[in-house]
């Protein structure tokens, strides 16, 4: 396959520590630019904004937007109009609708829409999803706490409308459940903590059902200052499967089927599969996850905790 120019859009915390390793280690794409308002790393061509990579750079074949969702819509149709394949990172956008779009427009356009999933592509998804394949569910726990003064520092749009607060993370759980299970997932309730000075929350428990009764049980958390936790336990009729580190490490009935440090080779899976797809010429969105989100901000009991502050 020749060699796909690819820019980022927006380089924030993310294309910094995942996406531009992952692109430097890639066969197949050639970082040849970054497009945002301020960064200017070393080495590669920066433009302020995607009007002047795309008048400036006509080599550039594929985009992955790293921006913050509010701003991803636009910039995404930009792109796709101008004829160029298109990664968003997670979440797609600020709605589902935005996406469903963007789906149109890319079919129209004949190019690739690809919504990346990171944690689907995490080490131990396909041998959980391989062996629940032919099991009941019968009990969901999911435990996904995290800091986000840790993972995003400063980053206001987080808990502005559209910036989804901590579905951020949360989205992660969901984009695990709805690829791994061998059913379909319905939220029954949720109660939302929202600081008093922010738009999104900061803490959700949810409740959901499988489509065949199971109970589902979420606990999501902005605020965990120590260990971080992306783990969940899925009983079924024929044993347990405990996944921890947000997929990096599998257990079932207490046997390891994968153990790699979080995020291992994530970022590389991705930008494997999204040179597939331009191969094939076919677009990949899964909105399973993003109509969750979805569900439980429509569904969910809202209550005022503290202001939050950086």
């Amino acid at each position: 396959m020749t060699a796909i120019d690819l820019a980022i859009i927006g380089f924030g915390k993310i294309a910094r520590d995942q996406h531009r390793a992952a692109l430097d280690a890639s066969p197949v794409f050639n970082l040849a630019a970054v497009v945002d308002p301020v960064a200017r790393p070393e080495g590669l061509t920066a433009y302020p904004e995607i009007g002047a990579l795309l008048r400036q750079s006509p080599r550039v074949q594929a985009v992955s937007l790293c921006t913050p969702p509010q701003v991803r819509f636009a910039v995404a149709r930009q792109a796709l109009l101008a004829g160029k394949h298109v990664l968003l990172e997670k979440p797609p956008g600020t709605t589902v609708s935005e996406v469903m779009t963007l789906q149109r427009i890319a079919r129209d356009q004949g190019r690739v829409l690809f919504a990346a999933w990171h944690s689907q592509f995490a080490p131990g998804i396909p041998g959980a999803k391989a062996w629940l394949a032919d099991k009941r569910i019968t009990r969901i726990t999911v435990t996904w706490r995290e800091d986000v003064r840790r993972w995003h520092p400063g980053q206001d749009w987080i808990f502005a409308p559209g910036g989804t607060g901590v579905f951020d993370p949360g989205i992660n759980a969901y984009s695990i459940l709805t690829h791994i299970l061998p059913v379909a997932l319905y939220t029954t309730a949720a109660t939302l903590e929202f600081p008093e000075n922010r738009d999104t929350p900061i803490a959700a428990q949810l409740t959901m059902l499988t489509e065949e009764g199971a109970p589902v049980d979420l606990d999501f958390d902005f605020r965990e200052t120590g260990p971080q936790t992306w783990d969940m336990q899925i009983d079924t009729d024929r044993g347990r499967l405990d996944l921890s580190q947000g997929g990096a490490t599998v257990l079932i009935e207490g046997r390891a089927v994968a153990s790699e440090s979080s995020l291992s080779g994530e970022y590389d899976r991705i930008y494997a599969r999204f040179a597939q797809l331009i191969q094939r010429g076919t677009s990949e969105v899964d909105l399973a996850p993003f109509r969750h989100v979805a569900d439980a901000m429509m569904l969910g009991r809202r209550i005022q905790t503290e202001a939050f502050a950086w």
